[in-house]
């Protein structure tokens, strides 16, 4: 930083806080895989990297380059209509051929009889794989051994005491653990609701498939890459370096596989689940979807030897899916603009969202319905109904995380030429008002509304 500031140096590279890296004469910035949500900042200060970049290169006349090979549908759409240069590579590097892609229909799988994470074609594919001495990558966008557990009499799920989620069952240590609040504690031997001993595990995580791995292919390493291997300094750097050096013929993890990988020993790929991103409760889902599934393809066949991949789902007729398999993006954007334009989401609409957290729920809710109220007699003042689509005060899809209560005031307006001026008068809105202890955090067209 020191270096930048002084001008030793004229290139940096880095994460998502290297755009304020402080250059005093800026001609380029580079975003790489710009449709990812990482960009966006959760805690204070909260910033998109992308739209920083944005501002920067326009107050020092600099240029800014976009990569991604699944785009965002906004900026893509933004492209399309000249609002910057569309730039398209049509081929791999070297010419290489895209990897085939097969997709799997789990529910067939399960008619047949197979109840495993490994549909018959994806185990033939690794058995031979393995057989010729080449590597291949498992993407499965959960950590744990089970996603939940609950009770076989009520349906209860044993939860969180600080969270309102359910607790993932890992096998290290035989412990339920919150991904939230990272609380842990033994799984029940009785339901702690009704008090039934039918306890059952339900759903799968990386854990479970290295284990099934190992009960498939004895003998054969597998290295696993997720947050919970990944906790100690540099082990990202040893894991991506055994399974460069061939020690490993697996590597199997979450989205850190997803993306970034160049290793020309690569000749398959599995999604185990693309499901995952599709059923999530947001309106991007499909795009998120398709970006997972078309990213993680990519890493196969990157070297002289032919890559393939397969895609399991128990949703095979799903556009997201079968054009992401296609590698087909143009096609997909056609698609799922028409639906966001029908839907009236993003980008023909934007979300505001005011997040109101406190341990006191009375309080939290009070502030939220209280500020909600106010908020609704501005925009009648401002005659901004017109725009107005939707308005709600509620829960958050996730009531409590690290016993902390919370509740959302959620607006969304329809894109035009007001727009601009109406989120000015929210923040000022916002700013001016008396919160007193809870303080929401305003958002607009969050990355994740849970």
């Amino acid at each position: 930083w020191a270096k930048i500031r002084t001008g030793q140096v004229r290139v940096a590279v880095g994460a998502r806080s290297a755009v304020f890296a402080p250059f005093e004469n800026i001609g380029l910035i580079v975003v790489d895989e710009e449709h990812e949500t990482s960009y966006c900042a959760e805690n204070a200060p909260r910033y998109d990297a992308v739209e920083v970049a944005r501002k920067r290169c326009q107050m020092q006349g600099a240029a800014l380059v976009l990569g991604s090979a699944t785009p965002s549908l906004g900026r893509y759409r933004a492209a399309l209509a000249g609002k910057c240069e569309l730039i398209t590579l049509p081929e791999r590097v070297r010419g290489l051929p895209m990897p085939e892609v097969s997709i799997v229909d789990m529910r067939e799988e399960l008619q047949k009889g197979n109840k495993t994470m490994f549909s018959d074609a994806l185990r033939e594919a690794l058995a031979e794989t393995i057989w010729n001495g080449e590597q291949a990558v498992l993407f499965l966008n959960r950590r744990g051994y089970h996603t939940f557990v609950s009770c076989r009499d009520c349906g209860e799920a044993v939860k969180c005491p600080n969270c309102d989620v359910a607790l993932t069952y890992h096998s290290a240590g035989a412990k339920l653990t919150c991904h939230y609040c990272g609380h842990e504690q033994l799984p029940p031997s009785i339901c702690p609701a009704c008090g039934s001993k039918r306890i059952r595990y339900f759903g799968a995580g990386t854990q479970r498939i290295e284990d099934e791995l190992q009960t498939l292919f004895p003998g054969v390493r597998c290295l696993r890459m997720d947050r919970d291997t990944t906790q100690k300094k540099d082990s990202h750097e040893k894991i991506f370096s055994a399974f460069a050096k061939g020690e490993a013929q697996i590597l199997l993890g979450t989205q850190m596989v997803a993306k970034g990988l160049d290793f020309p020993n690569i000749t398959l790929v599995g999604v185990m689940s693309a499901d995952t991103a599709l059923h999530a409760p947001d309106y991007a889902g499909a795009e998120r979807a398709f970006q997972l599934v078309a990213q993680v393809a990519g890493r196969a066949g990157r070297g002289d030897k032919k890559g393939r991949v397969v895609v399991q789902t128990y949703c095979p007729e799903e556009p997201a899916i079968v054009l992401a398999s296609q590698h087909d993006y143009p096609a997909f954007y056609a698609q799922e603009i028409k639906r966001r334009e029908l839907g009236d989401f993003p980008p023909f609409a934007r979300f505001i969202r005011f997040l109101f957290v406190d341990e006191d729920e009375k309080k939290c809710r009070g502030c939220a319905e209280h500020f909600a109220a106010e908020l609704q007699k501005l925009l009648e003042e401002e005659d901004f109904a017109e725009s107005l689509l939707h308005f709600s005060c509620t829960p958050a899809s996730i009531a409590k995380i690290e016993q902390k209560y919370r509740y959302q005031v959620l607006i969304k307006f329809a894109e035009n030429s007001n727009t601009d001026s109406l989120v000015e008068k929210l923040m000022d809105f916002d700013n001016a008002y008396d919160h007193g202890s809870v303080i929401p955090t305003m958002e607009i067209n969050p990355r994740s509304m849970v």
